[in-house]
């Protein structure tokens, strides 16, 4: 009942820039938080960013410094500004939430995705 759709993936240059938007729609009366993994080929999804209802944010480490999270709770929307890119952020991003109230399940939603990829 919740539905996430991503976009702003793409190729750029090491040393550039993208920003991902994830927009939530359905009916949603209270999102806890929202975030974004990302997936390698051959390797296991991992936390890059995830921000909660009260702005709170929390960063890997390895996009610390160069990655910042955003969300505009009035569209359901978060944002992901990746600046300084390198090859290693070269992954699907995958945004995700989860709501309160009877709208919650375990383990959360999920998007389709979007490719990034970073050139040498």
């Amino acid at each position: 009942q919740v539905h996430l759709v991503e976009s702003g993936g793409g190729l750029v240059q090491a040393g550039g820039s993208l920003r991902l938007s994830c927009a939530a729609s359905g009916t949603i009366f209270s999102i806890i938080y929202m975030g974004w993994y990302r997936q390698a080929p051959g390797s296991q999804r991992e936390l890059v960013a995830h921000i909660t209802s009260t702005g709170s944010t929390n960063y890997a480490d390895s996009v610390k410094g160069r990655f910042t999270i955003s969300r505009d709770s009035a569209k359901n929307t978060v944002l992901l500004q990746m600046n300084s890119l390198k090859p290693e952020d070269t992954a699907v991003y995958y945004c995700t939430t989860n709501v309160g109230g009877s709208q919650r399940i375990a383990g959360g939603y999920w998007g389709q995705g979007t490719q990034v990829t970073v050139s040498s």
